[in-house]
């Protein structure tokens, strides 16, 4: 039987955790350990403060970082170093398990040794508008598929389409691919299944694996959202280049349109198209960030932490290690002797 860990990312968590985690502890197939990377201490400590949530469940490992430190590929990527699992399952800490098959389906679904990754499906919660739910069952349908190389003339950038809202991965796969990109924005799920495919692996997405996950974003929040998703694709051309998202997004509107007008919500196009227009601009923009100001970019963002992040790696990266670094001429020649 393989050891199967999962890891969680926590940032501000609510008492929601507290249901993922009683959901993952009655799974069909056994759990080894829970590891929470958590972002900001007091956070964590507020959440569990008077509650017997630390004494209930041992098998619990939480590291705590500061929002600095995080990010989306290497805070992941230390969380698999500290797993002596076989597998690792990525989730989030608002994704739900909708029962307790979910691990069981995502192990059986790795048992084939083409697949390096099986990602689950999102069902929408039930407070989310028309349009993000039928935007979760356009993107997590009710069939499973496995997607390959062989798939990209067809589906184009969804062959690399993988989220790590519920993911599983194959540990010895992982680290003979090298894992997560250690610094990016937003998309380590989606670099690393591209990473995977280009290999010559596959990706199972598991309809049978579910969660529930769904967001509420403002028109606003939908422009900061998708203008790191084109600063990751322009980081990245070595995966996105040539494989553009443009076309699939216009697609999506057009489907959902063809949707809200044959069920009776005509009312809902119009706030579709302005909610598409948000999107695509901040994606634009997103693409091309290298030519606008850095206090645009930083507003335009929603990981703003990211460029304090990036432009310390960008300042670290010009150092003269031979003339020494917040060093007198003095010292720097002594260390030379």
């Amino acid at each position: 039987m393989k050891l199967v860990d999962i890891i969680i990312p926590t940032y501000k968590p609510t008492k929601k955790l507290f249901e993922i985690i009683r959901l993952l502890e009655i799974q069909t197939y056994g759990i080894n350990q829970i590891i929470l990377m958590n972002t900001e201490e007091k956070y964590y400590n507020h959440l569990v403060y008077g509650t017997h949530f630390i004494k209930k469940y041992k098998n619990i490992q939480v590291c705590h970082l500061s929002k600095k430190e995080f990010d989306h590929g290497r805070t992941r990527d230390l969380a698999v170093k500290r797993s002596k699992a076989d597998i690792f399952i990525c989730m989030t800490d608002d994704a739900v398990p909708q029962d307790e098959f979910l691990v069981e389906e995502l192990v059986k679904a790795l048992e084939d040794p083409k697949i390096a990754i099986a990602y689950g499906r999102q069902i929408s919660n039930e407070d989310c508008g028309v349009i993000e739910q039928f935007t979760r069952t356009y993107n997590y349908p009710e069939a499973s598929m496995v997607k390959s190389g062989k798939d990209l003339p067809v589906l184009g950038i969804k062959t690399y389409f993988c989220s790590n809202v519920c993911a599983a991965y194959k540990k010895n796969i992982y680290e003979e691919l090298g894992g997560f990109i250690k610094h990016t924005i937003f998309n380590e799920d989606m670099i690393y299944a591209a990473k995977a495919i280009n290999s010559g692996y596959e990706i199972a997405y598991v309809s049978t694996a579910k969660v529930i996950h769904s967001h509420n974003y403002t028109n606003m929040q939908q422009l900061h959202r998708n203008f790191d998703l084109g600063v990751s694709q322009a980081d990245h051309p070595e995966v996105f280049q040539g494989i553009p998202s443009e076309g699939e997004g216009k697609k999506m509107v057009k489907i959902t349109a063809a949707f809200l007008k044959e069920n009776g919500y005509k009312n809902k196009i119009l706030p579709l198209y302005i909610t598409s227009g948000y999107k695509l601009i901040g994606y634009k923009l997103g693409k091309s960030y290298k030519k606008l100001p850095h206090k645009l970019v930083h507003s335009l963002s929603m990981n703003k932490d990211y460029w304090r992040r990036n432009n310390m790696k960008l300042d670290s990266s010009k150092i003269d290690p031979t003339k020494g670094y917040g060093k007198t001429q003095e010292e720097t020649e002594m260390n030379r002797r």
